[in-house]
C-alpha cells in the first residue's frame, strides 16, 4: 500500500456509500473507486496542484471530474453522516481556526461568497468546528478570515440539541447570546469569562482541559497540506476536501 492511501478496514467502511462504478448505458470501463479515492487523499495530504498527480493515478482530470461530482451530489456529506453515526455526546466543544489564503485561491467570482476575507494575516478563511467529547468533528462551517467565532458558533449552536450536554470554548465565546442559549437548554457551559467581566462566571477548570481536543482535531485536519493552506477558489471544493479529511479522522 503506497502512502496516504486508504486502508483495507477503512475502505470496508464506506465503499458501499459511493455510487455505482459503472454506468447503466456502459461504455469505457472506469477507474475503480478506491483508487480514485487514494488519488483524490494524495492531493489533499500533499497539497500539490491537480495537474500533478502522480501518473500511477491516471488521468489528473479524471480524477478531479469525480471528486467534483461527489462534491455536488453531496457524497461526502453522506459519508461523513455515516461513520459519525455514534458520537460521544458527554459534552461538545467549539472552536475556530485561520487558514491562510495561497495567492491561487484568491480571485474568484464573488470573492467575499467563498469564504475569504480579510483579516491581521491578510487574505484567510476561518474553519469554525464542533467536536464531541472525543475530538470528533460532529459540524463545520466556513468563513472569512475576519468574522468573529461567537457570532458564527452561536448559529452552529442554535442548531443543535444540548440538552444537559457540557458545552466547552474559549472565552471568546462568553458571550449574553451564548449563554443564553445553553441556558434555555439545561446545558453546562465550560467557558471562561471575559476579562472584562464585572461578575466573573464560576467554570470548572478539570473539565476545560479537555478542550485541547477540539486543538488535536485541527491540527489533525491541518496534516493535509491542502487545509494547512487554502489553495482552492471554490469554497465547496475546500469543503469537500476538509469532509474528506474529517471522514478519516472518524476511521483513524
Amino acid at each position: 500500500m503506497r502512502r496516504y492511501e486508504i486502508r483495507d478496514d477503512q475502505w470496508e467502511k464506506i465503499k458501499d456509500l459511493l455510487p455505482p462504478e459503472r454506468k447503466p448505458q456502459g461504455g469505457r470501463p472506469p477507474k475503480d473507486h478506491r483508487h480514485m479515492l487514494n488519488a483524490m487523499l494524495w492531493i489533499a495530504r500533499t497539497g500539490a496542484p491537480w495537474r500533478d498527480l502522480p501518473e500511477y493515478y491516471g488521468s489528473w482530470s479524471s480524477v478531479y471530474s469525480r471528486f467534483r461530482r461527489w462534491q455536488i451530489a453531496g457524497i461526502w456529506d453522506k459519508i461523513l453522516e455515516h461513520v459519525s453515526i455514534e458520537p460521544d455526546w458527554e459534552s461538545v466543544m467549539i472552536d475556530a481556526t485561520i487558514v491562510r489564503v495561497h495567492q491561487h485561491g484568491s480571485g474568484a467570482k464573488e470573492g467575499l461568497k467563498q469564504a475569504i476575507g480579510r483579516s491581521r494575516g491578510g487574505l484567510t478563511t476561518k474553519i469554525h468546528a464542533v467536536v464531541d467529547a472525543l475530538g470528533n468533528p460532529l459540524r463545520f462551517k466556513l468563513t472569512g478570515g475576519q468574522c468573529h467565532g461567537s457570532v458564527t458558533g452561536y448559529e452552529m449552536l442554535k442548531q443543535m440539541d444540548l440538552t444537559k450536554k457540557q458545552v466547552l470554548a474559549d472565552r471568546a465565546y462568553d458571550t449574553y447570546q451564548i449563554l443564553h442559549l445553553l441556558e434555555q437548554q439545561s446545558a453546562t457551559p465550560v467557558i471562561p469569562s471575559k476579562k472584562n467581566r464585572r461578575k466573573p462566571r464560576k467554570w470548572d477548570k478539570e473539565i476545560y482541559k479537555e478542550r485541547h481536543l477540539i486543538e488535536c482535531f485541527f491540527n489533525k485536519v491541518k496534516h493535509y497540506r491542502r487545509l494547512a493552506t487554502r489553495f482552492d477558489k471554490l469554497a465547496s471544493s475546500f469543503k469537500a476536501f476538509l469532509t474528506l479529511a474529517s471522514i478519516m479522522v472518524w476511521l483513524a
